[in-house]
């Protein structure tokens, strides 16, 4: 058993989150959390929503409330959503906690003190009409290296290199358009060519398991090639403050939200042990273990991220540590270890369009859950993950995808099963003496476990659901080739019963090899052939205080208990289970649904055929 952290990028709270979001950190994370808890490791899976830095304020000036107000509202907006969509957060909290502040404050002044934060003069970008600073990523224009003209303040996502606001040609704020005045101000950078030489041999060391996605180390490789240092921290007044003498007081000095945003998996950990009474729990997902163990971190994002989780981060990590060319002493939180693997995504598409909330190609996570059974949209993005190409989301293929697979495969399978078993026995019959093909059928899907184990627990979870529901159609083929509706005579029972019972077991572990994609289902084909309770502990919201200022207004969190977690194993179905005529666990969408869809999007929809009229 391994301790592994899950560590999920944070939802930033300027608003409610699109399918673009979860398909990147959001499902992927919950499909490999689940899967590993039920293979018994120890899993802590932590976020919470960002809510520092300029976009919060903008957003928040539109709509004339104050950042805190905007920020407490969309943070219970992700929190709904999420737990909709079944996400099983161990803690999922917010940037805004004291406690927060304090493990990102304690991490700068140990980065500090090794000397790997250093003071210089710079050129910040303010936007004349409102004389805020802009961040980096809200500053677009031409990359000078390869020409891209949608390139960032702080990378060109064509090129893969690392940019500055003032290298880029034409620069415009994508916030009005206006073109940013830079002007000089005084700020900390993380000085991270002097962590340089300890971060190509962490990659080298990560490239050498091979088990990183291409994409992934070779972005990773890119950006080393052109490191500089980077600004941590900014002119505005909303974020955590700088704990140095002389700027702790400024109003105007606060930490870069992507500086305190990473460390949010820290902090997270840390409340999350605080809450459960013991606090240095966390320390089992961040050192190494008395046995000389380290403990496994997996992060999930987007490819737009990777920078920030294999760069800026472990270099924080580092010089934390005391691990660059400068030496130093590990701070308060000791000797923390560096991402075993940056799970990134690359991006999902929206019928052929990039997601932007805003530019109006958007479909909201709460708008496919307010319609929709939230383990059909799992299935489709896990199905039609953009796992190492872009991928595309389009109304058509979730409909399709839905009816083809889900109802027709999955559904129709746990529906037969126990369909026939209640009409005919009305509990799960015992096995007679096997036949040479119902062993076959058990041992492929004994098989599965291993299958698809390995590809969920490597990162390959597109091949993973294809295995599978591929075991699926193969059982379907059973019932076909058996054909147990056939089996009608007093002399034929033994081998119905014997059929059906092998029918319930193989839908039993195929259920388990589901459950990490389809949680909610997997409890009702749980229920369908006589299993009593939740088979998939879920997720909650718990109102909680802040641990440090518990005068502040109660907010929502994210729990949950999952110590009953099934394992990931085969386990025999229980004979005698009563068995009942079964619901229909997936709804089948009508084809009208996907131009519904469209419609409501102002996407173009196909000209349907003229209905013959009557003759005259």
């Amino acid at each position: 058993m391994s301790h592994v952290l899950s560590a999920v990028a944070w939802p930033y709270a300027n608003g409610p989150r699109h399918l673009g979001h979860v398909a990147g950190f959001g499902v992927p994370s919950d499909v490999f959390s689940r899967y590993m808890r039920m293979a018994g490791h120890d899993v802590l899976m932590v976020s919470g929503t960002d809510e520092h830095g300029t976009p919060i304020l903008v957003a928040a000036d539109k709509e004339g409330v104050s950042a805190q107000e905007l920020a407490d509202r969309n943070n219970r907006l992700i929190c709904e959503d999420l737990v909709a969509l079944g996400v099983s957060y161990d803690l999922f909290t917010r940037t805004t906690t004291a406690n927060h502040y304090e493990v990102a404050q304690q991490m700068f002044l140990a980065v500090h003190r090794n000397g790997y934060m250093v003071e210089r003069t710079t050129e910040s970008a303010i936007s004349p009409s409102t004389g805020r600073t802009l961040p980096d990523r809200y500053i677009e224009g031409t990359c000078p290296i390869c020409g891209y003209t949608e390139a960032r303040g702080d990378q060109c996502d064509s090129c893969g290199n690392q940019l500055d606001p003032t290298d880029l040609v034409d620069p415009r704020s994508r916030i009005n358009g206006e073109t940013p005045r830079f002007v000089q101000t005084q700020h900390f950078f993380l000085d991270l060519p002097a962590l340089a030489e300890a971060l190509g041999e962490w990659l080298d060391e990560r490239e050498a398991t091979g088990l990183w996605r291409p994409n992934v180390i070779r972005f990773s490789r890119n950006i080393l090639e052109d490191i500089r240092p980077r600004a941590m921290t900014r002119d505005i007044d909303w974020g955590i403050p700088v704990p140095l003498e002389g700027w702790r007081d400024d109003p105007g000095k606060r930490l870069y939200v992507w500086f305190d945003a990473v460390i949010g998996y820290l902090s997270a950990s840390v409340e999350w042990a605080r809450r459960t009474g013991d606090p240095d729990a966390w320390r089992r997902w961040w050192n190494v273990g008395p046995d000389g163990q380290a403990p496994l971190s997996y992060y999930f994002m987007g490819k737009d991220n990777i920078t920030f989780h294999s760069q800026i981060w472990p270099a924080e990590l580092l010089g934390h540590n005391g691990r660059g060319d400068r030496g130093g002493e590990p701070g308060p939180y000791g000797e923390l270890t560096l991402p075993t693997e940056v799970v990134s995504s690359e991006f999902l598409t929206m019928e052929g369009r990039a997601f932007s909330s805003s530019r109006g190609v958007v479909i909201y996570v709460h708008e496919v859950l307010a319609r929709y059974q939230p383990d059909a949209l799992r299935y489709f993005l896990s199905a039609a993950a953009p796992e190492n190409q872009d991928s595309d989301f389009s109304w058509p293929a979730f409909v399709e995808r839905t009816n083809n697979e889900l109802v027709a495969g999955w559904g129709n399978l746990v529906s037969r099963t126990a369909g026939m078993i209640a009409r005919y026995f009305g509990q799960v019959p015992p096995a007679g003496p096997l036949e040479p093909v119902d062993e076959r059928i058990l041992a492929a899907v004994r098989g599965g476990f291993d299958t698809v184990g390995r590809l969920i627990g490597t990162h390959r979870q597109k091949a993973a659901l294809a295995e599978a529901m591929r075991l699926v159609g193969e059982v379907n083929a059973y019932v076909s080739t058996t054909e147990p509706f056939k089996l009608k005579g007093e002399d034929q029972r033994d081998r119905l019963g014997t059929v059906l019972h092998v029918l319930a077991q193989a839908v039993t572990d195929l259920n388990t090899q589901l459950s990490p994609f389809l949680p909610h289902s997997s409890n009702a084909v749980h229920a369908a052939l006589g299993g009593e309770g939740l088979f998939m502990p879920m997720p909650r919201i718990e109102e909680v205080r802040d641990l440090d200022e518990p005068g502040r207004p109660p907010y929502p969190v994210i729990t949950g208990d999952y110590s009953a977690m099934p394992r990931w194993e085969s386990r025999p179905v229980a004979v005698g289970a009563i068995v009942e005529k079964p619901a229909p666990i997936f709804t089948k969408l009508d084809p009208a649904v996907a131009d519904d869809e469209r419609r409501r999007l102002g996407l173009p929809v196909a000209e349907q055929p003229d209905e013959p009229g009557e003759a005259v």
